[in-house]
């Protein structure tokens, strides 16, 4: 597989790779549901993700975050673009495999939800809600998927004994194990976190984080992590993706993001993490206007009408990802010239 951002060495490792990646909604009105217009919640996505790390994907509420996700597991179909996937020395198309046999690639692709307390179904046990995937699947008799829910409740740091018991039983930061346990059921070499400690309490958190990471290094596990926190993103991440209305606009190795932004969009982001020590503390970065609406994205960059360094290129061209540093790019007409701030110290990944 080939990458058109990564050098040779990551081409080698690379599981999962975007290319040009769409998923437009149509804007439909009057009687007969005329197409008027389309939403392009995705528009033109490309990264790559290497065997065994943490990507992040991050940015404001609606900007296309879950929606690419999604359509790289094929829960949405995505408008174009091609996801692929590396499968036992064979490349695959999963925005283009049959459906008849995207199941078995199910079993290579999974996802951890957002809300714990929405994506379990409150009528199963514990045993039925993690051995569904097992059953689905066909794998083994009822005495071995027992067996296998033991293990992978044990995994996730729940006791086996209270499998016969129901969601309701359970805290959220327990519940979110439980559908740890669940994405791992198949032995899926990546799994998509949808943001899955945003509805958890901040004590919780660090522990769901923490858990991930422990059973990414036993399991060799490949993450695609989508976030808003940038603080839970610098704890588990390699690479971070900063999006802005369905667009990628800066991918980097996160310690050179943190500490070295090359985007406008990520400087102001990274001025509104919240920094303990009184003496590191900055001004913060307040963005002038609204969203773009990506019904009706603005000619250009789309950043630009909240952009303080903006110029009339900004306006007129949208710019091209560009390699500004080894694995750091960027899509800025001034990101060789700009000198932005960054976050004053950088805690390395635990």
């Amino acid at each position: 597989m080939t990458t058109g951002n990564g050098n040779a060495a990551a081409q080698k490792s690379v599981l999962l790779e975007v290319r040009g990646l769409k998923k437009y909604f149509p804007i439909r009105r009057g009687l007969l549901q005329k197409t008027v217009g389309e939403v392009r919640a995705v528009d033109d996505v490309t990264f790559f993700l290497n065997r065994g790390e943490t990507l992040s994907l991050v940015g404001e509420s609606g900007c296309g975050k879950t929606t690419t996700s999604r359509c790289i597991l094929r829960a949405i179909e995505p408008t174009a673009g091609q996801v692929l996937l590396a499968d036992n020395g064979a490349v695959l198309d999963v925005a283009t495999v049959p459906r008849t046999k995207l199941r078995s690639l199910r079993r290579q692709m999974q996802m951890i939800f957002q809300d714990p307390f929405s994506s379990l179904n409150p009528r199963m046990t514990l045993l039925d809600i993690v051995g569904e995937p097992l059953l689905v699947h066909g794998e083994g008799n009822a005495q071995a998927r027992t067996d296998r829910v033991v293990e992978l409740l044990r995994l996730v740091g729940l006791r086996p004994e209270t499998m016969r018991r129901y969601p309701h039983a359970f805290s959220g930061g327990q519940r979110q194990r439980i559908g740890i346990a669940r994405a791992l059921a198949l032995n899926p070499r990546l799994v998509v976190a949808d943001e899955p400690v945003s509805a958890l309490d901040v004590s919780v958190q660090a522990q769901i984080l923490n858990l991930l990471l422990d059973l990414q290094e036993r399991l060799g596990l490949t993450y695609l992590f989508v976030a808003h926190d940038l603080s839970v993103v610098k704890h588990i991440s390699e690479r971070v993706a900063v999006m802005y209305i369905g667009r990628i606009v800066e991918t980097a190795p996160t310690e050179a993001l943190f500490t070295s932004p090359k985007h406008p969009y990520t400087e102001a982001l990274l001025s509104a993490v919240p920094k303990p020590d009184p003496r590191l503390r900055s001004e913060r970065i307040i963005l002038e206007g609204e969203v773009a609406d990506p019904a009706h994205a603005p000619p250009g960059c789309h950043f630009h009408p909240r952009c303080r360094y903006a110029q009339a290129v900004c306006r007129e061209k949208s710019p091209l990802q560009q390699e500004i540093a080894p694995n750091h790019f960027v899509s800025c007409h001034r990101a060789a010239e700009l000198s932005l701030r960054g976050v004053a110290r950088f805690g390395s990944r635990s």
